[in-house]
């Protein structure tokens, strides 16, 4: 009886990029050595199909075996049984946490549980990455979370630290964790044009600005959870609508700067009252939870949507927003100009990155 043995020896051990990364993607191995035929491998090096597919199943079976490792980053350095540079280790970890955009954005916001699992099939389908990526991912974003959220200290460097991520990888996941934490709304087809980027920086700016964490750097779920006590000092922004004078006020000193600085003045002056009560409301509402939750949508529906439908440019919105936010310091009975500035400096970021020309 013939038996045929596939033996590899070696020390350090061999991995090829292009391999991982269709491990990665979900490729089954013959679509793998598919993949790597058509793209001229075998004529690179010289190598049959038969030897082809023997390096792509002996590559597999150490990624395999590697993937447990991966889940917790910092065991890769320190085991014995894979010989692997420190440059590679690295290479192998961001890989590893590395997502789709695409995949993401279907399931930002939403509770990493069982019940977010089950519909991994038809985000597949809908997005074109494998299931079985789709599943990686998702235990991914699932494992981020359950670990940083027992930690104390600032998200971004606790995601870094833990899972050897760089700068990049570990604000996008530290955005993940606080829209799974908050429950945001993206789903919505009014958001739809925005990018997992573009909900991203805007949790970036909501981290450094809203959360305990802004002002408290010793306290848990420090950049996990918004300042309630903040929220409820926005109720005391009502008064730029709710005091007819202030109203008056602010409308004409905003007026007054803009004037003659863009073809849109007219349709800023006529709307002015209408935008303004829809900002301070926003604020206003952000102590009630499913309020919070619709945060961005309150975004696009009270503030871009009129904005477009006036034809505002994006260099118009920017205008708008800076006279707007700066005025207010200049109306001698508004006593909340702390608690204004902390609140606009991030409805500004959030509305620039958001308002598409």
């Amino acid at each position: 009886m013939t038996m045929e043995l596939d033996v590899f020896v070696g020390n350090t051990t061999i991995m090829d990029e292009e391999v991982y990364q269709l491990w990665l993607d979900g490729y089954t191995v013959f679509d793998a050595v598919k993949v790597r035929i058509d793209g001229g491998v075998m004529e690179e090096c010289e190598a049959s199909a038969d030897v082809l597919l023997s390096d792509t199943m002996d590559q597999y079976r150490t990624f395999q075996m590697c993937e447990r490792l991966l889940h917790s980053p910092s065991k890769l350095g320190n085991q014995l049984l894979f010989q692997i540079p420190p440059h590679r280790q690295a290479m192998l970890i961001e890989r590893y946490y590395t997502f789709d955009d695409a995949f993401v954005r279907e399931v930002l916001g939403k509770k990493l549980s069982k019940g977010t699992k089950k519909d991994l099939d038809d985000i597949s389908a809908k997005t074109s990455v494998t299931l079985k990526s789709c599943r990686r991912q998702f235990d991914n974003f699932k494992r981020v979370f359950k670990v940083v959220e027992e930690l104390k200290g600032p998200l971004v460097e606790n995601i870094r630290q833990h899972f050897l991520l760089s700068d990049k990888l570990a604000r996008d996941y530290a955005a993940i964790v606080f829209f799974a934490n908050n429950r945001f709304e993206t789903g919505k087809r009014k958001l739809h044009y925005l990018t997992f980027q573009d909900f991203a920086f805007c949790a970036g700016q909501l981290i450094s600005n809203w959360t305990v964490g802004a002002v408290d750097s010793m306290v848990e779920d420090m950049d996990v959870d918004l300042d309630k006590e903040f929220l409820q000092d926005l109720k005391e922004l009502k008064v730029l609508i709710t005091d007819k004078d202030l109203l008056d006020q602010h409308k004409s000193l905003v007026c007054t700067a803009l004037r003659g600085k863009t073809k849109a003045f007219t349709e800023m002056e006529a709307n002015f009252k209408n935008i303004s009560r829809g900002l301070v409301n926003i604020a206003a509402k952000l102590t009630n939870t499913k309020d919070v939750r619709d945060f961005f949508l309150d975004l696009v529906e009270k503030f871009i949507e009129p904005c477009r439908s006036d034809r505002w440019t994006a260099a118009d919105v920017r205008l708008y927003l800076t006279h707007y936010n700066n005025s207010a310091h200049i109306l001698d009975t508004f006593k909340h100009q702390v608690v204004w500035d902390r609140y606009m400096g991030v409805i500004k970021g959030c509305i620039f990155k958001m308002y598409h020309d």
